[in-house]
C-alpha cells in the first residue's frame, strides 16, 4: 500500500505595517476559493497585509499610509471583494439600511418624495432598500416580510393603511417606522404628512365659492388617500346642501388617457355638472384635453381642478387649478424624523403636519 503524500508545512507569513509596505516580501497570494465570495482574509493574503489593516482601509482610509492603501484597493478590485454586511450588522447592531415602501415607482408624486429620503439619509451613511407595493396590502406585507430579513434600521412606509397584521409585525421586530403622507392620531405612531381629507374640503369649497352649483368628482385608484380626499369632497357638498353623488369612481390605474375617458361618462352621467374635481393631476390634464378636443369650453362651461400640482399642471392651457402637495418634504421630513427616532431624539410630536396649498389658476 502507498503512502499518501505527505502536504508541506504552510510558513508563517510576516504581515508588513501599514506604513511600512515598501519592505514587505513579496510572495505568491493565496487564489480566491472556488466556492465562495473572496473574505476579507483574502484580500489580506494578496495585499500583503493584516486583516485589521484591510478593516483599517474600509472604514478609514487616511489611517493607511498611501503605498499600503493602494495595495488593499488593488487587493479588493482584483478580487472583486464586498465587505459581509451582515457581519457588519452585527457587530454594531446598525444596518444603515432604511426600507422604503410606496405604491409606484413610475408616479412622479412618489419620485419626488424618494429624492427627498435620498437626501436626508444618503449624507448620513444610510441606504434605502426601495419596495413598490403596487397599492397592494398584500404586496406591502410580502415586501414588509423580505425587507426585515435584511435587518433594517427603520421603515419609512406610505399611508397608515396597512393591515393590523403589518403592524404587529413590525412592533414585534422592534424597528421604527414613520409613515408618510396621512396624519395618525394613534399614540406612539409616527407619521408626516398632510391632512387628505381637508385639502378635498378645502379645493371643494373653493370651486362653490366661485359659483359652481353642481361639481362632480372624478377618481382612480381608489386608494386610502383618494378616498379621503373624496370624504372632504362630500362633506363640503352637504354642508353647502348640495348633491354630494355626482362621482365617476374606478379602480382602474389613473393616467391622463384614463382621464379623457372619465370626463366623457361624466358628461353623460350628469349632464348639470359644471366643474368637475379630480383625484389627481393625471385626470385632470386627461378631462382638460378631452374638453378641447370636443370644443368645449373651461372654464366657461365647466371648470376642472385637479391635485398634486405636477409640473405640466402650470404648463397647460388653461393652466390647472390644483392643490400643491409637499411631496419633496414629505420624504426629506420623514426620514429626518426617522434618524432621530434612531439616535434617541425622537421630537415631542409624533404627527408632523405640514400642510398643503390651494393653487388657483385658469382651469376654474
Amino acid at each position: 500500500m502507498k503512502d499518501k503524500p505527505t502536504r508541506a508545512a504552510r510558513q508563517p507569513r510576516t504581515h508588513p505595517s501599514p506604513g511600512n509596505a515598501t519592505t514587505a516580501t513579496p510572495h505568491e497570494p493565496t487564489r480566491r476559493r472556488l466556492s465562495g465570495r473572496a473574505t476579507i482574509a483574502d484580500v489580506a493574503d494578496l495585499a500583503q497585509v493584516s486583516t485589521m489593516t484591510v478593516s483599517r482601509a474600509l472604514k478609514d482610509p487616511a489611517q493607511l499610509s498611501p503605498e499600503a492603501r493602494a495595495r488593499v484597493e488593488a487587493a479588493v478590485t482584483e478580487l472583486g471583494y464586498v465587505p459581509n454586511h451582515a457581519a457588519r450588522t452585527l457587530a454594531t447592531s446598525r444596518s444603515h439600511v432604511v426600507a422604503v415602501l410606496v405604491p409606484s415607482l413610475s408616479n412622479t408624486v412618489f419620485v419626488d418624495t424618494l429624492a427627498g429620503i435620498q437626501d436626508c439619509l444618503g449624507p448620513a451613511g444610510y441606504q434605502i432598500l426601495i419596495g413598490n407595493t403596487g397599492y397592494s396590502s398584500g404586496k406591502q406585507a410580502e415586501l414588509v416580510s423580505t425587507y426585515l430579513s435584511h435587518a433594517p434600521d427603520g421603515f419609512l412606509v406610505t399611508g397608515i393603511d396597512g393591515s393590523e397584521a403589518i403592524r404587529q409585525r413590525l412592533a414585534a421586530a422592534r424597528v421604527p417606522v414613520v409613515h408618510m403622507y396621512d396624519l395618525s392620531r394613534t399614540p406612539g405612531e409616527w407619521s408626516v404628512g398632510f391632512s387628505q381629507q381637508r385639502a378635498g374640503f378645502t379645493l371643494t369649497k373653493y370651486l362653490l365659492e366661485r359659483g359652481y352649483q353642481c361639481p362632480g368628482f372624478v377618481a382612480a385608484q381608489l386608494d386610502p388617500r383618494t378616498m379621503q380626499r373624496r370624504a372632504g369632497f362630500r362633506r363640503a357638498l352637504r354642508e353647502a346642501g348640495l348633491d354630494p353623488d355626482v362621482e365617476i369612481l374606478t379602480d382602474e390605474p389613473s393616467s391622463v388617457g384614463l382621464g379623457s375617458k372619465l370626463l366623457a361618462q361624466m358628461l353623460s352621467h350628469a349632464p348639470a355638472c359644471d366643474a368637475i374635481f379630480c383625484c389627481n393631476d393625471d385626470l385632470a390634464l386627461g378631462a382638460l384635453f378631452e374638453c378641447q378636443r370636443r370644443g368645449i369650453s373651461v372654464p366657461g362651461r365647466i371648470a376642472i381642478a385637479g391635485f398634486n400640482d405636477l409640473p405640466p399642471s402650470a404648463w397647460s392651457t388653461p393652466s390647472l387649478t390644483t392643490v400643491t402637495t409637499p411631496r419633496y418634504q414629505i420624504g426629506f421630513e420623514a426620514a429626518r424624523l426617522l434618524l432621530q427616532i434612531l439616535d434617541g431624539h425622537p421630537p415631542e410630536r409624533s404627527c408632523i403636519d405640514l400642510r398643503f396649498t390651494l393653487t388657483p389658476r385658469e382651469s376654474a
